[in-house]
């Protein structure tokens, strides 16, 4: 796939990559959305960058226009990214919208755990197991 470029405010270029796994085990949607929730975790997509139409993106990777709008779909109700109507969609400052969602859904578990009766141990271990199977690490 080439690369797709688009000018950032601050002169640079900075590009999307994403490559399609076929023999995968995650469907390429998910695919999509986990490389560009990353390059936007970690920068390589600044605040601000304007995504590709669902359309040009999905013809640029040889996919169906509903498998990179579900991806879109999945990015925005995660706040990684937003759309602003007829001026497309962009990377969304999702750092800290992450991080809350994220802190809200532990204390909800955590709360939960403690009503259930669980230790902190055995709800740290559930959390645990949850992860590695979500991540799809052994250790």
């Amino acid at each position: 796939m080439p690369p797709i470029f688009r000018p950032v405010r601050e002169n640079r270029s900075v590009t999307l990559k994403i490559d399609i796994d076929e023999g995968a085990g995650d469907a390429p949607y998910e695919q999509v959305r986990a490389q560009i929730a990353g390059q936007a975790r970690s920068g390589a997509l600044p605040v601000g960058y304007k995504l590709p139409t669902v359309r040009g993106l999905a013809q640029s990777l040889g996919l169906a226009a509903n498998t990179v709008a579900k991806a879109y779909r999945a990015l925005e109700s995660d706040g990684v990214i937003e759309t602003r109507g007829r001026n497309g969609t962009f990377v969304a400052a999702a750092g800290d919208a992450a991080a809350k969602e994220a802190s809200s859904a532990a204390q909800s578990y955590a709360e939960r755990a403690r009503r259930l009766g669980l230790s902190e141990e055995d709800a740290l271990a559930a959390v645990r197991d949850a992860l590695r199977a979500a991540y799809g690490t052994s250790g």
